[in-house]
């Protein structure tokens, strides 16, 4: 099997075109096809579907998928450990960040400590809501991931990190403004215009599950990702948003907007490190994970996060 063709398969389904990966690789589109061809006729199986709107794996070429992730990922480490020899840890590792988490907020700190301890590794760092982070850790295209959530997922192994209470972040002025002390309670939210992210955020889930156990309905005015545009919307008067304290306390505008406790109920989500159940770890990658463990349970330690508490186990 010439890892070539595995590599161009892998590129294809990544770009949804045959035509635009064969631009990229820069190889002929009917050369690229042939390849695509040979690999069918070696697995018999047929492994894209094609359409006017572009290709999309079969149930056998999402396992071939998966498989040749893993091949590529191990032949990359090879070479690169291999060359390297006995010397520093070097290479590449990837992290997910789930954004609104405590995930997001740790990439800094785990940037400057990579580069401090660790200066031949390349940290890629991503951040982003649209793709399944769980499921790029179990085909190899991540490392590693803080996700919220503790599983099980097959082909994922967690380690828990933390757990993490949600708090309410409200317009300077608003009906809570005389509030002195004392946890908001959620059937005080009935009228107060919401700013969330959407249904399939792990966020907005547990917060609507909040909601549901009081019967209550939340008064969503606007779904909202975009971290910068909530900050400013939440001090503009423009609604409220429900967040973990380590987003909560990062929008915060001094004078404009303030961050309150939640009860009845506590909104409490877990927050985890993934790595992949069947592809080996490389020195470099384990590494990184242990900073990123250390990072997590000194962050929750040092009493600057209300509503987070530490989570032991693995599983």
């Amino acid at each position: 099997m010439d890892i070539r063709r595995l590599q161009a398969f892998v590129k294809i389904i990544d770009i949804g075109s045959i035509s635009r990966a064969a631009d990229i690789l820069n190889i002929a589109q009917p050369a690229l096809s042939q390849q695509l061809a040979s690999l069918e006729t070696a697995f018999k199986q047929k492994l894209l579907i094609r359409s006017k709107m572009g290709v999309t794996p079969t149930t056998a070429g999402l396992e071939l998928y998966r498989h040749a992730q893993t091949m590529i990922k191990q032949l990359d480490r090879a070479m690169t450990e291999v060359s390297s020899g006995a010397g520093p840890l070097v290479g590449k590792v990837s992290v997910g960040l789930s954004p609104y988490s405590s995930g997001s907020t740790l990439s800094l700190a785990l940037l400057k400590e990579v580069r401090a301890k660790l200066p031949g590794i390349i940290l890629h760092l991503t951040e982003s809501f649209d793709d399944i982070y769980s499921e790029m850790v179990m085909t190899g295209r991540l490392d590693m991931a803080i996700i919220h959530g503790a599983g099980p997922i097959k082909g994922v192994n967690f380690t828990p990190l933390m757990k993490e209470n949600f708090f309410l972040v409200a317009p300077e002025d608003s009906i809570f403004a005389q509030r002195t002390s004392g946890p908001i309670k959620l059937s005080e939210l009935t009228e107060v215009p919401l700013l969330l992210p959407p249904d399939y955020n792990f966020v907005r889930k547990r917060i609507n599950m909040a909601f549901a156990r009081k019967q209550i309905k939340p008064h969503i005015v606007a779904e909202v990702e975009a971290l910068l545009t909530l900050q400013d919307a939440v001090a503009a008067g423009i609604g409220f948003t429900i967040l973990p304290w380590s987003v909560a306390s990062k929008i915060i505008v001094p004078d404009k907007s303030r961050v309150y406790e939640l009860c009845s109920p506590i909104i409490q989500e877990d927050v985890s490190l993934c790595i992949p159940e069947s592809i080996p770890e490389t020195e470099a990658g384990i590494a990184v994970r242990n900073i990123l463990i250390e990072l997590a349970k000194s962050m929750v330690m040092s009493q600057n996060w209300p509503g987070t508490q530490i989570m032991d186990g693995r599983h």
